[in-house]
């Protein structure tokens, strides 16, 4: 099953056949960009957007990642753009039309003929303003069109042998900023330092949340009972305050995505 529908994406690139892909290091965009680079080479090319609210980590991972397989790859740096510095609930919709907007023009000005981004079938159904967005402007996501799964994404870089495929999602920042919230420079830092610490401390994909002067933590549920151990406990609480949170909560549910997302809209 899996196999035919890589033939269907190997189908849809191909139709393209000249694009540039909006490239964020996740597993889903590094797919589509190797398999399309292995397919049209220099007629595909991964664009990078760096803002402030993106984790550099993210940033340096799709350099590397490019940079290994031999890809054609730009970064476009953009400012925070002012009309989601409140965090709105429409901010993915307005980020999208800004950042999508850019690889448009890009594209334009460079001779490729499409953009696409690397939204698979698992994104159609779940509540992604941003999505709208994508359509609106013409964008095409050829993982989607083939009705690939994340999980047979990654069954696909396993396949390849790449180690990415089992990289945690990552969602932008001001995902961990309740929504009507000015967001300023220290409070994107405080959550990307948070979750960095956490990382290295062995809980990768892990989110912190801001409410304040408090950090809720969303972890994987298998790692609950370890992250409540006493001398994990006491790592976890010192390392947050030394970020500059004055109280460090373990959300009990978990992780999940959207979380400050009105319930009815959550996946």
């Amino acid at each position: 099953m899996t196999e035919n529908k890589r033939e269907r994406l190997d189908s849809v690139i191909n139709d393209l056949n000249s694009f540039v892909v909006g490239f964020s290091g996740g597993v889903d965009s590094s797919y589509l960009l190797l398999r399309a680079h292995t397919l049209l080479k220099d007629k595909i090319m991964g664009l990078t957007i760096r803002t402030p609210y993106m984790p550099l980590s993210e940033t340096e991972e799709a350099v590397e990642f490019a940079r290994v397989h031999g890809i054609n790859h730009r970064i476009i740096e953009l400012p925070f753009p002012d009309q989601i510095r409140s965090n709105p609930p429409e901010r993915c919709y307005i980020c999208k039309k800004i950042l999508f907007g850019h690889l448009v023009s890009f594209a334009a000005e460079n001779g490729f003929r499409h953009v696409a981004d690397g939204s698979n079938s698992d994104d159609a159904g779940t509540h992604r303003p941003g999505m709208r967005a994508l359509s609106e402007m013409g964008i095409r996501s050829p993982l989607m069109e083939a009705g690939l799964t994340k999980q047979e994404i990654r069954k696909l870089l396993r396949n390849e042998g790449l180690e990415i495929a089992d990289k945690p999602s990552m969602a932008c920042l001001l995902t961990r900023i309740p929504y009507n919230t000015i967001v300023s420079s220290g409070l994107l830092r405080m959550a990307e330092q948070a979750e960095e610490f956490l990382k290295k401390a062995g809980y990768p994909g892990t989110k912190v949340r801001i409410h304040g002067d408090l950090a809720r933590i969303e972890c994987q549920p298998v790692w609950l009972t370890k992250m409540a151990l006493p001398q994990e406990r006491e790592q976890i609480v010192a390392g947050l305050k030394k970020i500059g949170f004055r109280y460090v909560s373990l959300d009990l549910e978990g992780y999940r995505s959207g979380s400050f997302d009105p319930e009815n809209t959550r996946p």
